[in-house]
C-alpha cells in the first residue's frame, strides 16, 4: 500500500511545502493539512505501518529524519530539533521512538 491509496498528492505536496523551511515543521499542522488527522483509526495504522521502514513496529528516530520525504520523495529531512519535538510529542515514556498506538493518539488528537 502506498500513501496516495490514503491520503490526495495535492494534500502531501501541501502539506511538505508548508514546512519546507528548516524547523518549521509542526507535526501537529502536517498532520491536518495532509488530512491524516481526519482520517479512521484504521487509515492511520495503515500510515504508520509504511512510515514503519523495518517493520519492527516502531518509528525510530532515524526513521523520522526522513518523514517528509515519505510523502513527497525531494522533500528536505527533518533537523535533530524537529525529531526530538517529533518523538516528544508521541508520549511520556522516552524510549525514543513511537508505537504504534503512539502515533495514532498523536494523529487523532
Amino acid at each position: 500500500m502506498s500513501l496516495t491509496a490514503i491520503l490526495s498528492a495535492e494534500a502531501m505536496t501541501k502539506a511538505v511545502n508548508d514546512c519546507e523551511a528548516p524547523d518549521s515543521f509542526c507535526y501537529k499542522k502536517f498532520f491536518e493539512v495532509c488530512g491524516l488527522s481526519s482520517k479512521t483509526p484504521e487509515e492511520v495504522k495503515d500510515v504508520f505501518k509504511i512510515l514503519d521502514e523495518d517493520n519492527n513496529g516502531f518509528i525510530e528516530e532515524f526513521e523520522i529524519k526522513y518523514f517528509l520525504q515519505q510523502f513527497v520523495p525531494e522533500a528536505r529531512t527533518l533537523t535533530e530539533a524537529e525529531i526530538k519535538s517529533f518523538i516528544s510529542g508521541a508520549g511520556d515514556d522516552s524510549d525514543g521512538r513511537i508505537g504504534a498506538e503512539e502515533f495514532q493518539k498523536m494523529v487523532l488528537a
